[in-house]
């Protein structure tokens, strides 16, 4: 008897294996017939999975199966590259994140945007390649950001423009499989920038969040690195200092002493915004300026600001970035964020644990000292009269709990034992003994 956890894990462990032949056969400039000829090969261990599929499902349900597994892998081909060692890996990443960093991410969508790919190359450099693993908690906690705004995000701009495509969707404690791109996509190209002599009295970009602007320049000059340090820290939650703090200083770290006109086009932060923002980080001490030029304090990526010499009495320099979300009212958002993710990890794994139970469909009932299995109207259902509202059985005879019962979470089936693994055809074939069983006792 092989327990259903394993079998699934072995089903998984299949499919994975099916996917990477189909991405080497894709690579090598196979065809789907070559492949199809592969797995079905009686003496070819990587198709295991495929002819268990034939013989438990038929051929025609086999070869449904390979044909989707291979329109993925001609997809995953076409859209990224083969690695030939680590160190080209890190190569690839290393003109990644120089593009990231000089890529105009206009309006408060388009900032939200570079944090969250800022925290998936993160995750890349940890994995070692532009393959990785991260669920959109993972990815939320370290961006700083919610998991809608997450979302909206990867719909909206990165998944479009290329920057991120999802090769597998995460399940239980496996996150999803994520590939960073190069942000394009074959055969489409970037909406063109608008002329300086075009004028501006149109819609706004869904996509930036703001009214297209000719100010800010085709190209940036950030360290994203700096960025992704500071994004997870509450004081640059949407209600703090905001991702247009995060890119000024980020851009400050790079060049030193530049003007607001010059932050305007390195930063990619509109003029207004600019001007705004600086204001705010000088009255916490973290940017100084000198005639039109600014910088950072020296403890400024710290977050510890100094006294201007002509800041205003009652303006004190700020003392860690704690203070800084004190100050803005968003001390204690990532706390708050990571603990709801806590509690719904928590809840999804009490699901998938319910699920993965082993549940049959009758209930127990206490016959001249021996038990009987009474079966239910049908093999799936029991009535709700005998559920208990702690989860239990009730029995229909005494109206107490009966022992090791419990109703699912979708109120059908009923556990027989913790211990039981009897697979859903061995429960439908208990089901037709209890009942045969139990109609010659009655």
């Amino acid at each position: 008897m092989v327990l259903r956890a394993d079998r699934q894990g072995a089903a998984e462990h299949g499919h994975r294996i099916t996917a990477a032949i189909a991405c080497h056969v894709a690579r090598a400039g196979g065809t789907v017939d070559q492949f199809t000829q592969l797995l079905l090969h009686p003496e070819h261990e990587g198709g295991r999975h495929t002819r268990n599929i034939a013989l438990r499902s038929g051929q025609s349900r086999a070869l449904d199966y390979i044909r989707r597994v291979w329109a993925s892998a001609s997809d995953a081909i076409s859209s990224t590259r083969s690695l030939g060692s680590r160190h080209e890996a890190y190569e690839i990443l290393a003109a990644l994140r120089d593009r990231i960093e000089t890529t105009p991410w206009r309006g408060e969508r388009g900032r939200t945007a570079l944090r969250v790919l800022r925290a998936h190359l993160n995750f890349a450099e940890i994995a070692g390649g532009p393959l990785h693993h991260a669920s959109e908690r993972q990815t939320a906690e370290e961006a700083g950001v919610s998991r809608t705004t997450l979302r909206a995000v990867y719909e909206t701009i990165l998944r479009p423009q290329g920057w991120l495509r999802r090769l597998r969707v995460g399940h239980g404690r496996e996150g999803s499989t994520w590939y960073l791109g190069d942000g394009s996509i074959p055969g489409h190209s970037r909406p063109a920038l608008l002329s300086r002599l075009r004028s501006t009295q149109f819609p706004p970009d869904p996509a930036l969040g703001e009214w297209s602007t000719p100010e800010t320049a085709t190209t940036a000059d950030i360290d994203s690195t700096v960025l992704g340090r500071l994004m997870g820290h509450d004081a640059f939650a949407h209600h703090g200092l905001g991702s247009a703090a995060l890119m000024l200083i980020s851009a400050l770290h790079v060049r030193p002493d530049q003007t607001a006109t010059e932050l305007v086009g390195t930063s990619s932060v509109s003029r207004a915004t600019t001007y705004r923002t600086l204001r705010r980080l000088a009255d916490c001490g973290l940017v100084r300026h000198t005639g039109e030029t600014w910088t950072l304090a020296p403890r400024a990526l710290e977050g510890f600001g100094i006294r201007l010499p002509d800041a205003d009495i009652g303006q004190t320099p700020a003392q860690g970035w704690d203070e800084v979300a004190e100050q803005h009212g968003t001390w204690g958002i990532a706390a708050r964020r990571k603990a709801r993710h806590t509690a719904e990890r928590a809840a999804y794994q009490k699901a998938l644990d319910q699920l993965a139970e082993h549940r049959s469909r009758a209930v127990v009932l206490m016959l001249d000292g021996r038990q009987v299995l009474v079966p239910a109207p049908r093999p799936d259902e029991i009535p709700p009269t005998w559920h208990a509202p702690d989860g239990r059985v009730l029995d229909p005879l005494t109206g107490r709990p009966a022992a090791d019962w419990r109703v699912a979470t979708d109120g059908r089936l009923i556990l027989i034992t913790p211990a039981d693994q009897r697979s859903y055809d061995e429960l439908a074939a208990a089901h037709a003994e209890a009942l045969s069983e139990w109609e010659s006792v009655a």
